[in-house]
């Protein structure tokens, strides 16, 4: 493993602004960028921009996304992008709800 990942954790919280909500951590062979968002829509933006902008090569998802978000997330990526997921059935972080409920 010679090359450094480019990796990005996506969570939901209120009020997140994926402009100012974001921090990378670096190790020698991995660089993750966390991202807040508010919404299932700015996490499908904030995926295109920084696959595009920040050459992100995989995405996990917080346990806030539901099945049809981690779904919005992965068309918008596309294939070559891999998208996992934390899984919560419903998250603590969005008064034990599912995203899916709730965006």
């Amino acid at each position: 493993m010679g090359d450094i990942l480019k990796a990005a954790f996506i969570f939901v919280a209120p009020d997140a602004d994926p402009a100012t909500h974001r921090q990378w951590v670096k190790t020698p062979k991995v660089h993750l960028l966390a991202i807040g968002v508010k919404d299932y829509a700015g996490a499908v933006d904030a995926a295109r921009k920084i696959v595009a902008e920040d050459g992100v090569m995989a995405i996990e998802l917080c346990g806030g996304f539901g099945a049809r978000g981690t779904a919005m997330v992965s068309e918008a990526v596309g294939a070559r992008i891999p998208v996992g997921v934390v899984r919560f059935d419903i998250h603590p972080g969005l008064g034990n709800a599912s995203g899916d409920t709730l965006f």
